[in-house]
């Protein structure tokens, strides 16, 4: 009865902290939120043997980002994987291993990127994700026929469902688990977060199987040798503040959700997908990542059901307040934390860094961020809020850093008097922003955070005038200095003056325009817009058609007005003859 009561006592310390929301693909969750792939793992015990099976992987080894941007012997860098909608055509498929694949069809498109390349001779993974159902279709050692898929092994999973393979069953993958959910993509770090463990590779492993894998591949029995479905984490105290910025996001989730054993290949090798996005001179630096820097962890004490990936959750939950929020330079946001089922106590960090830093902002125990003085490169870093009691728990905001407006150049550098448009070229300019042009508020379009137009009216020619920009953050940028320069005077002439034309005839007219760029005119024939079939017609290009018969008086005056000024025009007499 005691060990009974000190056992339920462990457990209820050990359980996860409630997984946050996780990894979705084209609109489909990848798995349950409470699936152990989307579980932390930052508080569960240590394996008694984690230090020889990381010694048997390469303690000093260092570990190698197997996914990339460009192109590596003849194929993309990552296991690539694609979405399909619920009307992809599914293609029969047939195995070498067919008593352990799922029969199928698979709604994999026969020209679906394959892992290497098309000629590749290794993996040859072949993955889609079936975004109308959430389904995933996953092949490995596949090869597209004329109508078909003949693949080493192939498998089939419900997004939505915790099910895990039979027992003893492989999968696309040695350990008889999907790969997709262990990938790591760009648009995760992207966003600030990977809110699940990440799939690698060790070159020796033990004939053993730990949940949530189904399989093993070796014929090594020391416990030296991690078993297939392995935990690892990347040890709490590791400093990572000296890594780029999107390695470190991938590093965080090493932390939390650490990484899981899912294949025999080469040492601490981490799996993602090819993308060219990636920043291969940021990934190589995961080189100085070592095996020792890692520990294994039991994740069995999370386990409900040995047929089933759902994990045990702690059930706490946190949120950050925003969500979202942009801050300029300097200036200071204030973030709130909700704790549902657990203390109301929350730490606040700034990408991974208690307090946050003078390059990413800081921010205080009750969550007063307070932006850096410029701007850091990537512009957004992660406010983050953990659970002091759950340390597993936490929500994160995304800020997005700007600078404080200011002004490069603007256009055209002379105005005229008159109406008048005017661009502004600069930074950090928001949405309500507004130029002001010898102390007049302009009416303005915001384009971009970097370009405003505006209208105005200047009454009198000037040598100087200040050009500024005000948000509605009560901000207000440097100045520039334009000229208002009288508007020269439009005038209008027609060629040729005078002319005589037969009834039913043509006359071409020709109207400069000079004083303006908009050298547009409008055309009238005895004041009539185009005239009419009494006095003559006349096109928009100055052809003048004389009318059937000869109008009297004989004569009309044809005109052309300036489109740019109303007011001044010139006028050409035309003589109709019936002869």
């Amino acid at each position: 009865m005691i060990r009974a009561i000190g056992l339920s006592v462990t457990f209820s310390m050990l359980f996860a902290g409630a997984a946050s929301a996780q990894q979705t693909i084209g609109g489909c969750s990848v798995l349950p939120a409470d699936n152990i792939w989307n579980t932390p793992v930052d508080t569960l015990p240590v394996l008694s043997n984690s230090a020889s099976m990381v010694a048997t992987i390469g303690s000093t080894r260092g570990f190698h980002a197997d996914f990339g941007a460009g192109m590596w012997d003849g194929g993309p860098i990552g296991i690539p994987f694609i979405t399909v909608p619920g009307t992809q055509t599914k293609y029969p498929a047939s195995f070498l291993y067919d008593d352990e694949s799922d029969v199928g069809p698979y709604a994999v498109p026969l020209n679906a990127p394959i892992e290497g390349g098309s000629a590749a001779t290794g993996d040859r993974h072949a993955i889609a994700i079936d975004t109308t159902n959430c389904i995933l279709y996953e092949l490995y050692r596949a090869f597209p026929g004329s109508n078909s898929w003949t693949a080493d092994s192939g498998a089939i999973y419900d997004l939505k469902s915790n099910a895990l393979r039979p027992s003893t069953w492989t999968s696309a993958d040695a350990a008889g688990l999907p790969i997709a959910p262990g990938l790591v993509t760009v648009d995760e770090v992207l966003s600030g977060e990977i809110k699940h463990a990440i799939r690698f590779t060790v070159p020796q492993s033990r004939r053993e199987f730990v949940w949530p894998a189904r399989h093993y591949a070796s014929t090594l029995t020391g416990t030296q040798y991690p078993r297939m479905g392995e935990r690892f984490r990347l040890k709490a105290n590791y400093d990572i503040s000296s890594y780029p910025a999107d390695v470190q996001v991938i590093l965080r989730a090493m932390k939390k959700y650490g990484i899981i054993m899912a294949d025999n290949g080469s040492a601490w090798y981490i799996s993602g997908k090819p993308d060219s996005r990636w920043n291969d001179t940021n990934l190589r630096s995961f080189s100085r990542l070592l095996g020792e820097n890692f520990e294994a962890v039991d994740a069995t004490v999370l386990r409900i059901d040995p047929n089933s990936g759902a994990a045990r959750q702690s059930g706490t939950s946190v949120a950050a307040n925003p969500s979202t929020a942009t801050v300029r330079v300097g200036q200071s946001r204030q973030f709130s934390a909700t704790v549902t089922n657990g203390s109301a106590g929350v730490t606040w960090s700034v990408n991974g860094v208690t307090g946050g830093n003078a390059f990413t902002g800081t921010i205080t125990s009750a969550g007063l961020y307070l932006a850096p003085a410029t701007v850091p490169n990537p512009a957004i870093v992660t406010v983050r809020a953990t659970s002091t009691a759950t340390p597993t728990a936490s929500g994160t905001a995304s800020v997005t850093l700007i600078p404080k407006p200011s002004i490069t150049s603007v256009s055209p550098a002379s105005l005229s008097t008159g109406n008048f448009n005017i661009t502004v070229n600069g930074a950090g300019f928001v949405s309500g922003s507004t130029i002001s042009v010898d102390g007049v508020t302009l009416q303005t379009t915001f384009v971009s955070s970097s370009v405003l137009t505006g209208t105005g009216n200047a009454a009198a020619a000037k040598a100087s005038v200040p050009v500024f920009v005000a948000t509605p953050d009560s901000e207000v940028s440097n100045t520039l200095y334009v000229a208002i320069v009288q508007a020269a005077s439009v005038s209008v002439s027609i060629s040729p003056a005078t002319v005589t034309v037969k009834t039913k005839a043509t006359a071409q007219f020709t109207a400069t325009v000079q004083g303006t760029t908009n050298t547009a005119v409008t055309w009238k024939v005895n004041g009539i817009a185009g005239g009419n079939g009494t006095v003559g017609t006349i096109t928009a290009a100055g052809l003048y058609r004389a009318p059937n018969t000869a109008p009297k008086p004989s004569s009309v005056t044809v005109t052309a007005t300036s489109a740019a000024d109303p007011t001044k025009s010139a006028s050409a007499s035309v003589n109709i003859s019936r002869k």
